[in-house]
């Protein structure tokens, strides 16, 4: 009877492509505020100094506008949230943006992650032209300089 030799350790693993995110080329904000609407630009131009808007340029929702009005703008798919974003890839409390010599995104926990110019963040600071992906939702900052 032969004996038969111990095969190796294999050492071979699986990608899943699918969760690979491209980062996107860092655009000024001069360059994304040129490629707003007459529209959207006369919205950003009437913000008053060092007052945040965020715009949605792309994907899901796109148009829509959530001022940054207040000390504290609680972002989820919960109707209790100041910015509700309906959809099942944003969790009921996702993250919180928090306003105080500038602006600062906080993720809570969620399932699906919070990022900021394509980079996951738990808590980090966001300043103009920067792109926050809340589940399918790419959301725009843009500052008041007047």
């Amino acid at each position: 009877m032969a004996d038969k030799a111990t095969p190796p350790n294999d050492l071979t693993s699986t990608l899943n492509l699918r969760q690979l995110r491209s980062i996107p080329q860092a655009a000024g904000s001069d360059e994304i505020y040129k490629s707003l609407s007459v529209e959207q630009q006369n919205v950003v131009n009437n913000l008053p100094k060092g007052q945040g808007i965020l715009l949605i340029l792309k994907g899901a929702g796109i148009g829509g506008r959530y001022l940054l009005d207040t000390a504290q703008t609680k972002v989820g798919r919960d109707m209790s949230n100041q910015i509700v974003l309906d959809d099942i890839t944003v969790s009921r409390s996702h993250a919180l943006i928090t306003k105080d010599e500038g602006y600062r995104l906080k993720d809570l926990g969620s399932l699906n992650g919070s990022y900021i110019n394509a980079v996951a963040v738990k808590e980090s600071a966001i300043k103009a032209g920067d792109e926050v992906q809340i589940g399918k939702y790419h959301l725009t900052l843009f500052i008041g300089d007047k």
